[in-house]
């Protein structure tokens, strides 16, 4: 499959995103058909425009839910607050830009976009953390009237396209959160 504009790579991911967090859900070893038909459904829906990404709303109750730690190590000390998409390249100064990190990675991390910063040490991102960022960028790229621009005519984002995950690693090798959730926790799909 060709993905050609903003919107296709963000959608596509997004689909992936959903396909990874029902196989993780279901203690999958590899994806089967199940998955497969989810993402397909999903992505088709999302550039057709009858169905939507979750609600932020809900990024913010898990994120009440889940235990607190850096969204990046899971370390639960010396925590601060983090722009996700940095203050710097453009996110937003608000509560749903706002993540826990400890002080060791959030200094890391700098301005730096996350995906990018966790793809120079060769981490994928856990999938709740690259929810809540895919739908900042969703939403950013509709804000700015995005999403049908050709991926080689895109204007500088706050976020990084190149970053975006097309192919996601198995089920066995991705985390829905970077420290256990317990069963009674916030377990929810894209």
């Amino acid at each position: 499959m060709e993905i050609t504009t903003v919107g296709e790579l963000l959608h596509w991911s997004y689909a992936n995103l959903a396909m990874a967090h029902s196989a993780v859900a279901a203690k999958a070893e590899k994806y089967g058909r199940t998955h497969f038909m989810i993402r397909s459904r999903l992505y088709a829906g999302l550039n057709r425009q009858t169905m939507n990404i979750g609600p932020l709303a809900d990024d913010d109750r898990l994120k009440m839910m889940l235990p607190q730690a850096c969204c990046y190590c899971g370390r639960r000390d010396s925590l601060s607050v983090d722009h996700l998409i940095p203050r710097k390249r453009g996110g937003a100064n608000t509560g749903d830009n706002l993540v826990w990190a400890c002080r060791s990675c959030n200094s890391s991390k700098g301005a730096r976009d996350a995906l990018q910063w966790l793809a120079e040490k060769n981490q994928f991102p856990p999938l709740l953390l690259l929810r809540r960022y895919l739908k900042l960028a969703i939403e950013m790229a509709r804000e700015r009237e995005l999403m049908h621009v050709p991926l080689a005519a895109a204007p500088e984002l706050p976020f990084s396209l190149s970053s975006i995950p097309q192919a996601f690693p198995p089920p066995n090798q991705v985390q829905l959160w970077v420290v256990e959730i317990s069963q009674e926790r916030g377990q929810e799909g894209p």
